[in-house]
């Protein structure tokens, strides 16, 4: 938590009015990406002091829409454009331009205490869609399920619904946060809650591992590298064009074998 908030401290100030100047890079978007911006952001900055990141979060969805209002150089997402947004990128006259940068996996939590630490899918969109709201129907203790999840322009949000609850809406107990650190904060809290949220972020709370089967996948980095882990993801990079100029090189250096190693410390898994 300390270091989010040192991160989102140096986001609010690489956002400060004066900072969006001839070379400055914007980066938008999904606020599971945001610290992991942050850091490529710092690294390239003290290699190209010339040259301005201003890396904010807001949510994939809020990320591609100022890409294609073209208030953004980059969006960040946690999840692939939907092909509304595509559309209306080339209806004004862009070429979208797709970059996986990093991997992740969408991660459940659950309190430390909690004595349940694997679930089916089915289970998970049992919780999530209000069918289940009880721990015991799991395999728990006799206690109320509280439910966490992401605001509807997450891009975990829109993983999530697509890929557990098959489409379904959520149930409407489920309690909206506007980011992963806060929903791991309240379950942190909540001995009876579950949230989700990237695997970068899953520290004082239990991670969930997948049942599939007789076995119980967890989200390591040899499981979510492979496609193992069920919920494995790619994290991208959206340009309305081809990379150039000062974006393709921050791109480039992201991509970069320092850039990867950079995703590693963060807490997400490289693509390279």
């Amino acid at each position: 938590m300390k270091t989010f908030i040192a991160s989102l401290a140096a986001v609010l100030l690489l956002a400060l009015p004066g900072a969006a100047r001839a070379g400055t890079v914007t980066v938008k978007g999904s606020d599971t990406m945001v610290i992991l911006g942050q850091r490529w952001a710092e690294e390239f900055m003290k290699k190209n002091p010339t040259t301005r990141l201003q890396v904010t979060g807001g949510g994939s969805g809020t990320g591609l829409a100022s890409l294609i209002n073209g208030t953004t150089d980059i969006a960040m997402s946690s999840r692939p454009m939907k092909k509304e947004e595509e559309d209306k990128l080339r209806g004004a006259k862009a070429a979208p331009t797709q970059l996986s940068v990093a991997k992740d996996g969408v991660t459940f939590y659950v309190h430390e205490s909690n004595p349940v630490s694997a679930l089916t899918q089915e289970q998970l969109k049992g919780i999530y869609l209000g069918d289940i709201t009880n721990w015991k129907e799991v395999g728990g203790k006799d206690a109320p399920i509280v439910i966490y999840s992401r605001e509807n322009s997450s891009g975990t949000y829109v993983f999530v619904k697509d890929h557990v609850l098959g489409g379904e809406d959520y149930a409407s107990s489920a309690q909206t946060l506007p980011g992963t650190a806060a929903v791991v904060n309240a379950v942190s809290k909540e001995k009876n809650g579950i949230g989700y949220g990237g695997a970068a972020y899953a520290k004082g709370i239990k991670e969930l591992k997948v049942k599939k089967g007789t076995e119980e996948i967890e989200p390591s980095e040899a499981n979510i590298k492979s496609g193992k882990y069920p919920l494995s993801r790619d994290l991208y990079f959206y340009l309305r064009n081809a990379p150039a100029g000062e974006a393709k090189a921050f791109i480039d250096f992201a991509l970069s074998a320092e850039g990867q190693a950079i995703v590693t410390k963060v807490g997400y898994f490289p693509v390279k």
